[in-house]
């Protein structure tokens, strides 16, 4: 096996999240349910766009995308596939995964759909209610897995969201392929119970075949993929099927299972859950950048809990503190 390029490549929808507080009436006035996630098309995303105050904050986003900040944050070596169009928004993305150290070189959509977005207006009470637009990110293609990357990741992690376009599924599974090629791990998340109920069968038969290694979900999510409501049960099935799998379990804390076996960690306590937005993403960072590692489970485990729980204490789903301090200073290799 070669020496590793990157810790953990991931690969997912390249959203651009875009935040704005409007003035009382905005979202009446636009036909909107407040406090709702609208899916919308390319119309009405370039004239809510064009309405937002000049104001607005921007930051790339997306699930897999998130996992890979949190990963450059704890000091891990990250890289991001994920497709954006040719635009300004795109250029956004680009700049700003970048900028904070997560290796981004996938090619543009040309003469497409525009680089995807998530409006998130901000009413005077608090209330977010989110517009999004899914456009360029579902164009990514087997064109855009590049061997060298893959093969150059210990791990290679990829999102459930994105398992939906025809043309990514393919994308997925050549990266399981370029990343067991050169002897290193797939993940995915299973992102959603939404997702799993809609590809049950599907994830299934990736875990099961072997072309993913490790699996990411929470406890709904799990008991979903089995379709039961008993937790014991749920775990007994992926440890029969995946060679690790990872649950998270909110205030419970996460668990590991490998080899039939089950290491468990404790939540760090938290006075008040401000935004739960990227928890999942952000476990995932740690316990991916200590399984590329080689950290035990147990360190691993708390590093991804470590990491849920600074993103949860604020608004947004990266961290507002650089992560490799943190987890230092509990003790906690990165």
């Amino acid at each position: 096996m070669t020496q590793t390029r990157f810790d953990v490549l991931t690969i997912g929808n390249a959203i651009v999240d875009i935040i704005a507080p409007v003035e009382p009436g905005f979202i009446e006035r636009e036909g909107m349910s407040k406090g709702i996630m609208h899916l919308i098309d390319t119309d009405r995303a370039e004239d809510l766009y064009a309405k937002m105050p000049i104001t607005r904050q921007q930051i790339s986003g997306g699930s897999a995308a998130n996992t890979a900040a949190g990963v450059a944050s704890l000091g891990g070596r990250a890289a991001f596939v994920g497709k954006v169009a040719d635009d300004p928004l795109g250029d956004v993305f680009e700049t700003d995964l970048n900028e904070i150290g997560v290796h981004y070189n996938t090619s543009r959509l040309k003469n497409g759909a525009l680089t995807a977005r998530s409006m998130i207006f901000l009413s005077e009470d608090g209330e977010r209610t989110m517009n999004t637009y899914l456009g360029a990110c579902h164009e990514l293609t087997e064109r855009d897995i590049r061997p060298d990357e893959i093969g150059g990741a210990a791990i290679t992690f990829m999102e459930g969201f994105l398992w939906d376009p025809v043309e990514a599924k393919k994308a997925f599974v050549l990266a399981a392929h370029y990343a067991h090629k050169h002897e290193r791990a797939a993940a995915l998340t299973l992102s959603d119970p939404f997702c799993v109920d809609r590809f049950r069968p599907e994830f299934l038969d990736l875990i099961r075949s072997k072309t993913i290694d490790y699996v990411f979900a929470n406890v709904h999510e799990l008991k979903s993929l089995y379709q039961t409501d008993d937790l014991g049960e749920a775990v007994r099935e992926i440890a029969k099927d995946a060679e690790v799998a990872a649950i998270t379990m909110g205030a419970d804390g996460a668990m590991a299972i490998h080899n039939g076996e089950v290491t468990s960690v404790p939540a760090y306590p938290i006075d008040k859950v401000v935004d739960a937005t990227g928890a999942g993403d952000l476990f995932a960072s740690g316990f991916l950048l200590g399984l590329a590692r080689n950290q035990s489970f147990e360190s691993a485990l708390k590093t991804g809990c470590l990491s849920a729980h600074e993103v949860i204490s604020h608004i947004g789903a990266r961290p507002q503190v650089a992560l490799d301090g943190l987890v230092a200073g509990h003790g906690l290799a990165g």
